[in-house]
């Protein structure tokens, strides 16, 4: 059977690539190497990362917060496989109603590894060693990557685990050391944190989530001490060794030959992930690729070759399943004849903490390197009424806006539902919105995005009210 397109991957990028291709009227397949749909995100990623880190700030609040709020228990504790229970259930419904999307839109879908035979045609390695042929008109790479994990790590699955292992821990553990302090090492470590587990971070650079703004790396790493979590800033693992019951980390001074070993129960590395490309036959059809791996692809996620496009984590740009997602649209438009369009400046960032920590545009840090002149207004969290009734006080919104134009330049945020809020600020800019077209908006009260009107207000000559 011959498809106009075909997707090799099924995750946010992949799939949303082949609905949109599908509502453009395209005959279009899928091919996803394992038996599930919805690659990392959906499956050992975004989706289960949040039901544990939801399931245990409710514990941690039951522990730390009810009683101020009246509410009095006893017995409280953890019952770690049911949360991992639920975590799977909740993976289930989101796979389970992708499978539906496929059917709504017949999409078909072939499960296996697709490796390129040539530019047209596509061999599918089922897992019970049979082979499928796809033919096709175009296709697009949306295969996605896979953790990083140095062979001086000694990454066994058992004790020196990926993000993959650590969703499945169904034992609170006594001690965790995550190398890495990014988003996905934070976000996990966090939910051991909040469910007694000593948490030591080690990390390469001088400050945590370190793509993100100053201050919000400030902020977050200040609310994440007082759960109880430690950081070593400025150092590196230079060794990892496994037992059967627990892992011995050696760790050393950055620019210094002084080291020193943590004990634990786990590792869980988290200092990045590569492209997943392997295997693809992408030599065979002569797709080029630059020096990380990634896959070379023009402003329409075009290869060299010209009927294969590129989307997500497998080629430049940050590894976010909302960027693959908007990447998916805009290849299968162009592929339609359309031109669409990203702002890549404009693709929100988001780590789950909590407080969770938001941010779109540019950096104040951005905006010294580039000379370019900026105000800022900040707005504390602690001062809006919303969050003490909540008891969420910690955190802050910052707006940066051009000095002379006050074009809204970049927003970030540490507090409640900054990953919510922050589409508020992703909306004003994509329309150049100014700070004072932000503070000059109604805002429900009580409400948090009060707390980004305040920052706008101040960011407009210093004219923030509650503070």
């Amino acid at each position: 059977m011959k498809y106009d397109l075909t997707v090799i991957g099924s995750g946010p990028g992949g799939y949303v690539a082949a609905i949109r291709a599908a509502q453009l009227g395209m005959k279009t397949a899928i091919i996803e190497r394992y038996n599930t749909l919805g690659g990392t995100c959906l499956n050992v990623g975004c989706i289960p990362s949040k039901a544990l880190l939801d399931s245990s700030e409710h514990y941690h609040n039951a522990r730390e917060k009810f009683e101020m709020h009246g509410i009095e228990l006893k017995g409280l504790k953890v019952n770690m496989p049911q949360m991992i229970k639920r975590k799977n259930e909740v993976v289930e419904q989101t796979v389970g109603g992708l499978n539906f999307l496929m059917k709504k839109n017949k999409i078909d879908v072939f499960h296996g590894h697709g490796t390129f035979v040539d530019a047209h045609r596509i061999s599918v390695a089922k897992e019970d060693g049979s082979m499928e042929e796809v033919e096709t008109d175009k296709v697009i790479i949306a295969t996605g990557s896979k953790p990083i994990v140095p062979d001086a790590f000694n990454y066994d699955k058992k004790r020196v685990i990926t993000s993959t292992e650590a969703l499945n821990i169904d034992k609170v553990p006594k001690r965790m050391v995550i190398v890495g302090g990014g988003v996905i090492g934070l976000e996990l470590g966090s939910v051991f944190a909040r469910l007694g587990t000593e948490v030591e971070v080690v990390e390469f650079l001088d400050r945590i989530i370190p793509g993100m703004d100053g201050d919000c790396s400030k902020e977050l790493m200040r609310a994440l001490k007082k759960i109880g979590m430690k950081f070593h800033l400025r150092h590196a693992v230079s060794n990892v060794e496994a037992s059967k019951n627990s892992v011995a980390v050696t760790v050393r001074k950055r620019d210094s030959e002084e080291e020193f070993q943590i004990s634990a129960d786990y590792c869980l590395v988290s200092i990045g992930r590569r492209p997943y490309t392997a295997n693809l036959g992408l030599d065979k059809v002569g797709v080029a690729l630059d020096d990380k791996g990634r896959i070379l692809v023009n402003d329409h996620l075009q290869t060299n070759v010209e009927n294969i496009y590129a989307i997500g984590d497998v080629i430049r740009g940050a590894m976010l399943a909302h960027k693959a997602e908007e990447e998916g649209v805009l290849a299968a438009e162009v592929i339609a004849g359309q031109k669409p369009h990203i702002d890549y400046n404009l693709i929100p960032g988001v780590v789950y903490t909590w407080p969770e920590v938001a941010g779109v545009g540019k950096t104040e840090e951005q905006l010294k390197e580039e000379g370019i002149p900026y105000k800022s207004g900040k707005f504390p969290f602690k001062a809006l009424g919303r969050a003490r009734a909540s008891t969420d006080t910690e955190g802050m919104i910052k707006v940066l806006a051009h000095k002379e134009t006050d074009e809204i330049l970049g927003v970030h945020m540490v507090g409640p539902r900054t990953a919510d809020i922050i589409a508020e600020a992703v909306a004003l800019m994509e329309f150049r919105a100014s700070a004072e077209d932000a503070a000059r908006m109604s805002h429900a009260h009580p409400t948090y995005t009060e707390a980004f009107k305040e920052a706008a207000l101040a960011a407009t000559d210093d004219r923030a009210i509650h503070v």
